[in-house]
């Protein structure tokens, strides 16, 4: 008979990031919420809007509001950011509000576009090192092989997506690079071929008994979400909603998850109300706190675009993508695994 308590030993026993609960809601549970709105919206198309705004206001806003959590919810965050939160942020402001002004906001939406892909892949491929660095197994996955198997579907995704050549994207006017559909077709051939590489190499890793589990469960995670929505999905925004909703919850949960671990050893006196609300056990008072900045900043921000230069949609359309350039260039800097104290705080490298 099988040992049930020693599988459920040995499962709880991998390198996690954190736990094997939060592990694995944070890699099958994020997946599966992404597919089944993806499914509800494809039975009844007419919840898009709905769901859009709840993503949004509980997903999107949020997760750039976790962001300014690692940037001046203390002392020592914002001393070694002050230039992302103070200089930066204005200059993004006034350049996007310049390019919406000059050229339309077509532009920016086309900018977002392109932008966005790269911004959820490479969040994807900070969150696979992470996984890397706790497990030794995982080690010899490196160099150019590994970034090219890892950046395969990513890449067929957005090639593919421009090869369509669609002229909208949430509603709104959309340009996409002309790339021929046989460039696109190319493109799937070298992403499918890398992955089945990839997958043979894993399954002798097993046979070998020194596969890395954790890993090699979020690549494969990775690997579908980036085909749904980029590939598998024929409708771009669609397809687009689907890898947000991910994305924008992944954000959200790594970063409590880092703040935790931070602050781990009980309250700072340095940055009380963020160690307090990232205990473990207070997840629930964290989301809130953050949910309660999201609605105070962006209704006032709406309202203020709103009064002074557009009205409805297209007001939350350019805050939206303030925010996002904003948060694009910050995590850019903030959040490199390589740096030695984010190791530290995440016990990378811990396996050897």
């Amino acid at each position: 008979m099988v040992d049930i308590k020693a599988l459920d030993r040995s499962y709880s026993d991998l390198p996690w990031i954190r736990n094997a609960q939060f592990d694995t809601w944070f890699i099958f549970g994020l997946l599966t919420l992404s597919c089944a709105t993806a499914l509800v919206i494809l039975i009844e198309p007419s919840l898009f809007y709905p769901i859009l705004v709840l993503d949004l206001w509980f997903l999107g806003y949020h997760h750039v509001i976790a962001t300014f959590t690692r940037l001046c919810f203390d002392k020592q965050s914002f001393a070694e950011n002050r230039f992302l939160v103070i200089g930066l942020l204005p200059i993004v402001v006034i350049a996007t509000l310049a390019v919406v002004w000059i050229a339309g906001i077509w532009v920016i939406v086309s900018i977002y576009f392109y932008w966005q892909w790269w911004h959820y892949t490479r969040q994807s491929w900070g969150v696979s090192r992470a996984y890397r660095g706790k497990d030794a197994q995982a080690k010899f996955q490196d160099g150019w092989i590994d970034q090219a198997i890892f950046y395969s579907i990513p890449v067929f995704g957005i090639v593919s997506r421009s090869s369509e050549q669609h002229s909208t994207f949430i509603g709104l006017e959309l340009w996409s690079f002309p790339v021929p559909p046989e460039v696109s077709t190319v493109s799937g051939y070298i992403a499918f071929a890398l992955f089945a590489y990839w997958l043979a190499t894993r399954i002798w890793a097993a046979f070998e008994g020194r596969l890395a589990v954790v890993h090699t469960m979020y690549m494969l995670t990775h690997f579908a979400i980036f085909y749904l929505a980029y590939v598998a999905s024929k409708d771009i925004t669609l397809g687009w909603l689907m890898i947000n909703i991910w994305h924008n919850a992944q954000y959200i949960l790594f970063v409590w998850m880092f703040n935790n671990k931070r602050f781990s050893t009980g309250i700072d006196p340095d940055a009380r109300f963020l160690s307090y609300i990232s205990q473990s056990g207070r997840m629930w008072l964290y989301l809130l706190s953050c949910i309660a900045i999201t609605g105070v900043v962006y209704w006032g921000f709406l309202r203020v675009i709103d009064w002074l230069f557009f009205a409805g949609l297209s007001a939350t359309i350019v805050l939206y993508q303030i925010v996002n350039f904003h948060h694009y260039m910050v995590d850019s800097k903030i959040w490199k695994m390589r740096k030695p104290k984010i190791q530290e705080i995440l016990d990378l490298n811990s396996g050897g």
